[in-house]
C-alpha cells in the first residue's frame, strides 16, 4: 500500500514538473515575441498599427515558438517579418516566400526588390531564406514536410480576386504540403459579412469567414481555433473602394480620411489551422 501512495505521489510531481515546463516554454516564447514588438527597431509607423494588427496577441495565439521552422507568405514589406525574424533568429528557421523573380508584374518587382533592400542590410534579417509564392505558379514555399508554421496575413482577397477558387485552393494545398504533419496554418483575412452577397468578394479585399474555412479544408486542414484578436466592429466593409478605403491605404485620399482613420484598418478573421 505504501508503494501504491509512493508511487502516485511521484507521478504527481513528475506531471507538476511537466506542467510547469510547459508553461514555462510558453511564457519564454511570449516574451521573446513581445520583446521583438516592442523593440525600439521597428519604425514608428510600423508601431502605429500593432493597435489594429496586435501582433503579440495573434502570433501566441497562432502558437509560435522560437525554435520553429515557420514560412511567411508574401510578406510585402515585411510588416510582420519585423516580429517574425528577431523572434526565430538563432533558433529556428524563417522562410520568407515572397513575389517570383521572373514575374513581369511591375509591382511585384519593386516590391521584391525593396525587401531584398530591406533584409540585406539589417543584422536582424540576416538568417532568411528567401522562396517564392505565388497562386497559379510558384509553390516551393519550404521543403516540403518541413514547416512546423505556415503564416498568411491580408492575402486570401489577392489569391482569389485574380484566379478565384483555384487560386485560394492551390495556394493553401502548397501551404498543406510545406507543412510537417500537424503542422499550423495561421490565416488572418479581411472579412465580408456572411449575409453579404459572395461577387462581394471579387472587388472588395473582403472575403468571408466561411468560405475560407471550407477552401483550407479542402486542401487537408481542419480547423482548430478562431479568434476575435483583430475584429473591428466599426468596419462595415462597405466603402467605395473596398478594403483600401480605410487605413493605412486611404485609396480616397483626403477625401473623408477622418472618418475612415476613425474606423481604423478592417475587420478581420483570425483562424488557426491544423495539416492533417
Amino acid at each position: 500500500m505504501k508503494l501504491g501512495i509512493k508511487a502516485l505521489i511521484t507521478a504527481g510531481i513528475v506531471t507538476a514538473v511537466a506542467g510547469c515546463s510547459s508553461t514555462t516554454s510558453s511564457n519564454s516564447s511570449n516574451a521573446s515575441i513581445a520583446k521583438a514588438a516592442q523593440s525600439s527597431e521597428r519604425t514608428e509607423t510600423s508601431r502605429a498599427r500593432d493597435k489594429y494588427r496586435n501582433p503579440v496577441q495573434t502570433l501566441e495565439f497562432f502558437g509560435l515558438k522560437p525554435n520553429m521552422t515557420v514560412v511567411e507568405i508574401a510578406p510585402g514589406g515585411g510588416w510582420y517579418t519585423e516580429i517574425l525574424a528577431p523572434t526565430i533568429k538563432g533558433q529556428g528557421t524563417l522562410y520568407a516566400a515572397h513575389f517570383p523573380a521572373d514575374s513581369e508584374v511591375e509591382y511585384y518587382k519593386r516590391s521584391l526588390a525593396s525587401f531584398k533592400d530591406k533584409i540585406s542590410n539589417d543584422v536582424r534579417f540576416s538568417e532568411i531564406k528567401m522562396t517564392e509564392f505565388s497562386a497559379l505558379t510558384h509553390h516551393d514555399i519550404a521543403p516540403a514536410g518541413s514547416a512546423d508554421m505556415v503564416l498568411t496575413f491580408r492575402n486570401v482577397h489577392n489569391w482569389y480576386m485574380r484566379p478565384g477558387d483555384e487560386g485560394v485552393l492551390k495556394s493553401f494545398k502548397a501551404f498543406h504540403t510545406a507543412l510537417k504533419p500537424g503542422g499550423i496554418l495561421g490565416v488572418v483575412e479581411h472579412r465580408l459579412p456572411e449575409h453579404r452577397d459572395n461577387e462581394d468578394q471579387k472587388r472588395s479585399g473582403y472575403m468571408k469567414q466561411s468560405y475560407v474555412i471550407e477552401m483550407a479544408k479542402k486542401a487537408g486542414f481542419e480547423l482548430v481555433a478562431s479568434s476575435e484578436i483583430n475584429a473591428n466592429p466599426l468596419d462595415s466593409a462597405n466603402h467605395p473602394r473596398g478594403v483600401w478605403t480605410l487605413p493605412p491605404r486611404l485609396a480616397l485620399g483626403d477625401e473623408k480620411s477622418a472618418q475612415y482613420k476613425a474606423i481604423g484598418e478592417s475587420d478581420r478573421m483570425t483562424l488557426k489551422f491544423k495539416k492533417i
